[in-house]
């Protein structure tokens, strides 16, 4: 069975797709985040820098690398996000910047200022959303969706705010009735989800769900949340 937990920024996606693979003993994967993808692609630039194209290759880059790991793993596994969040990220920053966290009038002088390069990232994201739908309808065979519930906590190095979040949020659930994807939507603590999720997919749990949850919080504070964040300090340095 191939799993999908899918929602937008800070959802819950990671502890909860970590945590049901502990649960149930289904392989996760997990694609590296632009943050890890940037220093090799442009080495020495923070993510809220970034122009159209770069933008467009750490999608790419992203959404490659997502799917040569679910061809290796096979036809059992558990998806920490999906390959729509790419093109949803991407198509969310025509409406609100490059740079969500800028002012709405700074974005309108980008957009002025550089027609030409929104044109073409417009184009460009449009290309790239016929594939990863097309994918995504044809590769999953379950959908579990996490709703924004909790509040949005800005770490100061993505370049994303919480309208960005919402808009996203409002295009990912609008894709899959497109798609005419099933959609299974869990809310509450993540016990609670997970409890829903197992009920749902009808999966025997091989230890409990407090086990699984203390391990999962441990795996994502050792793996993920220590990865380096990019500072100006440090590409000040670079360069």
């Amino acid at each position: 069975m191939k799993i999908v937990i899918s929602g937008t920024y800070s959802t819950g996606k990671t502890t909860t797709a970590l945590a049901l693979s502990l649960l149930t003993g289904i392989p996760v994967t997990h694609a590296r985040t632009m943050r890890e993808i940037l220093p090799t692609a442009f080495p020495g630039k923070r993510l809220e820098k970034c122009d159209f194209h770069e933008l467009m290759e750490l999608g790419m880059r992203r959404f490659t690398e997502r799917i040569i790991t679910e061809k290796e793993i096979g036809n059992s596994f558990i998806s920490d996000g999906c390959p729509l969040q790419e093109w949803i990220y991407g198509t969310t920053r025509m409406t609100t910047g490059l740079n969500p966290a800028e002012k709405p009038w700074k974005i309108k002088l980008h957009k002025a200022i550089y027609n030409r390069g929104w044109n073409v990232f417009s184009e460009t994201i449009n290309g790239f959303g016929c594939i990863a739908k097309e994918y995504t309808k044809k590769h999953y065979d379950k959908i579990i969706h996490l709703p924004v519930e909790f509040p949005f906590n800005p770490d100061g190095h993505r370049p994303t705010s919480e309208l960005f979040r919402q808009k996203s949020e409002i295009l990912l659930k609008k894709t899959y009735t497109e798609l005419g994807l099933e959609v299974f939507e869990v809310k509450g603590s993540l016990e609670e989800r997970l409890n829903k999720i197992i009920t749902h997919l009808e999966l025997s749990p091989i230890l409990s769900t407090k086990e699984a949850i203390i391990t999962a919080n441990k795996i994502k504070e050792n793996k993920f949340d220590s990865i380096k964040i990019e500072t100006e300090t440090a590409v000040n340095k670079r360069l």
